[in-house]
Formats: C-alpha cells, structure tokens, sequence
C-alpha cells in the first residue's frame, strides 16, 4: 500500500490561516471590552526561553483604570498568541522577548521582538 504523500506547506498554511482567524476574532471581542472601559492603550511585556514562557506584565492607559482579572489574561493570552503567529518557535532555547503596545483608539498594534541566539567562531588549526 502507497502511503499519501503529506503536504506539509499546505497544511502549514492551513494552521497559519486558522490562527490568523482566531486571532481576528479575539481581537475584535477584546478591543470592544477595553473601548467600553475607557481604555486608549494597552502594552504586554512577553518573554520565552527553555520551551516555556509567559507575559510578564500588562499594562493600560489610563492607568487609573483597573481590568478585570479575567480581562488581563485574555489580553496577555491574545498577546502571547499573536507573539507566536508573527514568530513562531520563539519560546525555544535561548528564547526570545518583546512588546506589544496596542492603540486601542486606532486599532493599531506594534510587536517589538528580539530572539536571543549563541553565536559560535571555530577555527581548526593542524600542523602549525
């Protein structure tokens, strides 16, 4: 028996489309919670490394505004997701970071992502 061929871009795209759909809609039924609480802009501070990692802060502005418990996961899960779409992997190793800031009024988000790596410089010498 053949076995079928796996259409391994196919399929990435498919996962990538799917995730780019969820994505959307998160966004939208995000942004509509935080314009209802007055809130103009929100940034999450991601970190990953070792196959792990989290969002280590989210903040908004006005900051005398208090969100919810349930909301400030939602917004560190949408960024911590959106991270990954744009930079997949980068949880892996030496890991990677960043920043979201996301322009509540606009509708407008900026990802600032550094990926950390060790970089090597071999030489051989025989016979010197």
């Amino acid at each position: 028996m053949i076995k079928p061929q796996i259409d391994y871009a196919a399929l990435a795209a498919q996962w990538r489309a799917e995730r780019e759909t969820t994505l959307k809609a998160t966004r939208a039924e995000l942004i509509a919670q935080l314009r209802a609480l007055g809130i103009n802009e929100v940034t999450a501070e991601y970190e990953g490394y070792g196959d792990s990692g989290n969002v280590e802060d989210v903040t908004v502005q006005p900051a005398e505004v208090k969100l919810p418990v349930a909301l400030v996961t939602a917004v560190g899960d949408f960024a911590w997701s959106l991270a990954y779409h744009h930079h997949p992997g980068f949880e892996n190793n030496e890991g990677g970071y960043g920043t979201l800031t996301w322009d509540i009024t606009a509708d407008s988000i900026t990802l600032d992502h550094a990926d950390r790596y060790v970089e090597c410089s071999h030489s051989y010498d025989e016979g010197l």
